[in-house]
């Protein structure tokens, strides 16, 4: 049987390139620009992508558990046992689209005016309050040894704020009111005193609040639309670490193609 072998492709097809017919602006990519403006660019105005790392399958299959689990519930309009636990008076919401914008590649869209761009974003939950106000939810797993009960347990908790940010602003945009709380379901796979694993993890599931912040967006977009319009690259963001390795790797490649040319001379 032969390997199944997944090549780097450093020239995507240009419909998917900004400008294209394929082209939006994800939740992801915002994300990507806020990092790096620069590989956000080589992305998404000249089709290379930073090379993708492993999946993270243990993480996809507890999203998927858990969206399985809270659909039951759904189902009979009943809260989860978790959020009647934490005390939050909801439900897990039901609309025809729901489907829709938790599938990637698709989510939930609005076309901005301003910058012309369809901007979206996969949302993983919904919950309802009474009053009719809607609750961002994500879903995360890890693995730490302490209970994670705030979002400054994590060391991604600004991009969270952005990541629900963005989801609330999207679903204000839909014409939704939206509770400025959103939650992250956390699956913490514990590492306990067991002395064997028995194909078993146990987890530790915790909700954890999140006020997002969505004040920073209009003006991103207008960045990025200014970003994307530029015929010159623009600066490498100051913690990236892609830029310095394309950077110092073409550095040194060129030495030595140059030092074999006069070698050959």
């Amino acid at each position: 049987m032969a390997d199944n072998i997944k090549r780097y492709n450093p020239n995507r097809h240009k419909d998917w390139n900004y400008g294209g017919k394929n082209w939006k602006l994800s939740r992801s990519k915002i994300e990507l620009f806020t990092e790096c403006p620069r590989c956000f660019y080589l992305d998404n105005k000249l089709g290379t992508a930073r090379p993708r790392g492993p999946a993270f399958s243990l993480n996809i299959a507890v999203d998927e558990l858990f969206k399985r689990e809270f659909d039951t519930f759904r189902a009979e309009a009943k809260p989860h046992p978790i959020m009647e636990k934490y005390k939050i008076d909801a439900v897990p919401f039901v609309h025809k689209s729901m489907d829709d914008w938790r599938e990637n590649f698709v989510g939930i869209m609005h076309q901005h005016k301003e910058t012309g761009f369809t901007v979206s974003g996969a949302i993983d939950d919904i919950w309802v309050k009474p009053d009719g106000s809607l609750i961002v939810v994500d879903y995360k797993s890890t693995s730490k040894e302490s209970t994670i009960k705030t979002l400054s347990d994590s060391s991604w908790e600004d991009s969270y704020k952005r990541q629900m940010g963005v989801y609330q602003w999207l679903l204000e945009k839909e014409g939704f009111t939206v509770d400025p709380t959103g939650y992250f379901v956390y699956a913490n796979a514990k590492v306990d005193d067991r002395r064997s694993f028995d194909d078993k993890l146990i987890f530790e599931t915790t909700v954890v609040p999140c006020v997002g912040s969505n004040d920073w967006i209009e003006k991103t977009l207008v960045d990025i639309k200014a970003c994307l319009e530029k015929k010159d690259f623009p600066a490498t963001g100051e913690r990236c670490e892609f830029c310095p390795y394309r950077e110092n790797s073409g550095k040194k490649l060129q030495k030595i193609h140059f030092d074999n040319a006069k070698k050959t001379k």
